[in-house]
């Protein structure tokens, strides 16, 4: 059987941007030859995630990510049909999931690291397993519970940052159906600003490349900043810091304007911001999901409940075709996306 797939081309460097061309695709003969507990799987949807960054270096900077070889196939998060299967656990016909999903058309992969998934939690939408059902839903959803501190009723304002990403857009609308008074979302031209105020519900969006940010945050925070949802990191998260309430809440889930800089992770803050956070009794603790998968599976179907009600609304950037994998991430990391960023494989 004949397959496409994509593998690392070359390294950006640690303080490179990313450039389509560290990515090639290749052609390559698999033998559908399965031993005990392994199937094929049919590729239908891959995700590109700011994460990723981490793993094109040598040293991913992070301890539970592995990073990417040297003209070794990628992988991430992916979603297909089983076509054959050696596993007791998985059936032909059966949708499977999993972290790290090969960037292959088709690929053999053991029966263990596959999570089998239901259509009808997503209507059928099996993209959202990547998004919305998937693991940037449960990183909304439990970043806002774990660390969001939100109570119905008390009248607190949330601000995003990259709002109208992956996580953000669904974080925004996780916090006002948890019952923030107020949801502000900072995002990076007038079209998102747009979509998150028509399409999710926003109270309001302000566009950071336009707007005055200091300025405008005042203007729709007047009762300041009880919870803020960081996935940028860098200056806008001092801005954003600088206004906060006494005993607010940063949910430290990404810092995409530090993931092209040689620095820690999370970076360090500037002495003001460090400053602010300790005077007012801010908490600012690293948010990982994966130390929370305990509480995934009642998280999932919360956020079917709501995605298949309409309460919250999935946007996503569509690309077809594996060859446009490298291009499509370097997209999304120059904020080329509205919603979760994916690939679309096969049907």
């Amino acid at each position: 059987m004949q397959v496409q797939r994509v593998v690392l081309n070359s390294r950006p460097g640690k303080n490179g941007v990313p450039v389509p061309e560290n990515f090639r695709l290749e052609e390559t003969s698999l033998t559908p030859d399965l031993k005990d507990g392994e199937v094929l799987v049919r590729t239908t949807y891959l995700s590109v995630d700011p994460y990723m960054r981490c793993r094109m270096n040598e040293d991913t900077g992070a301890e539970y990510l592995s990073p990417w070889q040297l003209s070794k196939c990628m992988d991430g998060g992916g979603v297909g049909v089983v076509e054959s299967s050696c596993c007791s656990t998985c059936s032909e016909g059966d949708v499977v999931t999993s972290f790290n999903w090969p960037w292959q058309t088709h690929a053999v992969m053991k029966g263990s690291v596959l999570q089998k998934v239901n259509p009808q939690l997503v209507d059928g939408c099996l993209s959202y397993f990547l998004g919305a059902v998937g693991i940037t839903g449960l990183t909304a959803l439990l970043g806002m519970r774990e660390k969001g501190h939100v109570s119905k009723g008390a009248n607190q304002t949330l601000v995003v940052s990259g709002a109208a990403g992956a996580c953000g857009s669904i974080a925004g609308q996780i916090g006002r159906l948890d019952g923030c008074a107020r949801v502000v979302g900072i995002c990076g031209s007038e079209e998102k600003c747009k979509a998150l105020v028509e399409d999710l519900g926003f109270s309001v969006a302000i566009n950071y490349r336009q707007d005055d940010v200091p300025t405008k945050l005042r203007e729709c925070c007047p009762d300041g900043i009880d919870v803020y949802f960081d996935n940028v990191g860098g200056v806008i998260s001092d801005t954003v810091i600088a206004q906060m309430n006494n005993g607010g809440h940063v949910i430290l889930c990404g810092q995409i304007s530090q993931y092209n800089k040689d620095v820690p992770y999370p970076p360090p803050l500037n002495d003001e911001t460090q400053g602010t956070l300790q005077k007012k009794h801010i908490t600012r603790e690293r948010f990982m999901v994966l130390n929370y998968m305990g509480k995934a599976e009642a998280a999932l179907c919360e956020l079917s409940q709501w995605v298949k009600s309409g309460q919250i609304k999935v946007l996503e950037t569509m690309v077809n075709g594996i060859e446009n994998m490298g291009v499509a991430f370097c997209s999304m990391m120059k904020g080329g996306n509205i919603g979760k960023q994916i690939i679309k494989i096969s049907e």
